[in-house]
């Protein structure tokens, strides 16, 4: 689960609810990371870093072996599992 930041209200009176909700959404973020939980992804990432992880859907985005798992190594992109059926095989 990717964070994205809300629009902070102009209401003063509502600031503090917000940053309430802001909190939560940063908090259910992080914990999906610590889980190993990876969204999965329909684009490229237009910066790839060396280190990199991605679940890439294999339609719209198609590193090079179809739905699964990628490791960016700094020039490419390495398939390092993918899904069969409901299974995860790497």
């Amino acid at each position: 689960m990717a964070y994205t930041p809300g629009i902070v209200p102009r209401d003063q009176a509502e600031l503090i609810r917000f940053l309430e909700d802001e909190l939560q959404r940063i908090r259910f973020a992080l914990n999906s990371v610590e889980e190993g939980h990876l969204d999965k992804s329909n684009v490229a990432p237009s910066k790839p870093t060396e280190g990199d992880i991605r679940f890439a859907d294999g339609t719209n985005w198609d590193p090079g072996l179809g739905k699964g798992i990628y490791y960016y190594n700094g020039s490419a992109w390495t398939r390092i599992g993918y899904v069969a059926g409901e299974t995860w095989d790497g």
